[in-house]
């Protein structure tokens, strides 16, 4: 049975308590908020013989072949490698499934994550099964980035919102899905996950805090001139390059912020707040614009699983970084 998050009560009571449902549902949201959990809930509770409520009885033979993964009438459809697209033929035996007639005499019931998984091409040969399933189907699609998906999907389907929790449910949460760790370290992982509990558990077991520590101590040092760019890229190998743009954004972000405001408040993270200010206060606001438009286009083809050279990307990342205090 998929786990019921406090904070998606109300929306599940919503979801399920339709009266009748949808032929497709777009839950969209951020990453890590449990929408892969919510549609795993309302799948099990659409394919049961015997409902009790709201929710699956967990009982009747449905939800026993559902929970073994051997559901004749159930087809979950992910990339067939991690980060992969989505491909045409992937799409197509869906089709041939929403084709066929439920063999335990009920619906159908399709899952497909991450929608923006799709190309262009596995896209269009979903539409038509999207705007006219045959039989009793029910499409729930998920998606971290609706703004990628095409609008002719987004409007075949009843798009379904799930917003954050509020930090104190996702501190609650996290109190229990973490134990051991203190509540500082929790608060800082739920800010490096942009507030998603699920994300911020996830980083607590790749040791991000741990690699957090050793890249702002790096950054630290560069501006310091105790180390160089070279150096310094050829020793986060470990550091996901994704996560290394964030960072960076982020801290562009809240030196314009600093420059616009002067809001002590807004420094961010305790571990950067000094050097924000400082870089704030010697970097002319265009150089900062500029690093910032720089940072978010490579941002991008990082996103895109772009071929790039890796340390020489850092390197110049970290050249730009260096060279924001001062006239420009």
């Amino acid at each position: 049975m998929a786990e019921a998050y406090p904070w998606q009560e109300s929306l599940w009571q919503h979801l399920a308590g339709r009266p009748r449902h949808a032929h497709a549902y777009l839950l969209h949201g951020p990453a890590g908020i449990g929408k892969r959990a919510l549609a795993e809930r309302l799948m099990a509770r659409l394919l049961c013989q015997k409902p009790e409520g709201l929710d699956a009885c967990g009982q009747c033979k449905s939800c026993y072949l559902l929970a073994a993964g051997t559901h004749p009438d159930n087809f979950v459809l992910e990339p067939e490698e991690a980060d992969k697209a989505i491909k045409v033929d992937q799409v197509r035996e869906l089709v041939e499934f929403v084709v066929q007639t439920a063999q335990l005499g009920g619906r159908k019931v399709v899952l497909l994550e991450p929608a923006e998984a799709m190309n262009l091409n596995s896209a269009n040969a979903l539409l038509k099964s999207l705007e006219e399933p045959s039989g009793d189907t029910v499409l729930l699609l998920i998606s971290h980035q609706p703004s990628r998906l095409l609008p002719t999907i987004k409007s075949r389907c009843v798009q379904q919102a799930c917003p954050l929790p509020g930090e104190a449910d996702s501190l609650a949460w996290l109190a229990k899905a973490l134990p051991d760790a203190d509540e500082q370290v929790r608060r800082d992982l739920l800010v490096l996950a942009g507030g998603s509990p699920l994300t911020a558990q996830r980083l607590h077991g790749q040791a991000v805090l741990e690699q957090r520590a050793q890249v702002v101590d790096g950054v630290k040092k560069l501006i310091k001139q105790q180390v160089g760019a070279s150096q310094l890229a050829e020793g986060w190998n470990a550091v996901p390059l994704i996560l290394l743009f964030d960072w960076f954004c982020d801290w562009a972000q809240l030196m314009l912020r600093y420059q616009l405001t002067r809001d002590e408040e807004g420094l961010g993270m305790a571990d950067m707040r000094k050097v924000v200010r400082y870089l704030a206060d010697k970097a002319p606001q265009h150089k900062v614009l500029g690093f910032q438009d720089w940072l978010l286009q490579q941002r991008q083809k990082v996103l895109g699983k772009a071929n790039l050279n890796r340390v020489l990307l850092l390197e110049a990342l970290l050249v730009q970084w260096a060279s924001l205090p001062g006239p420009g």
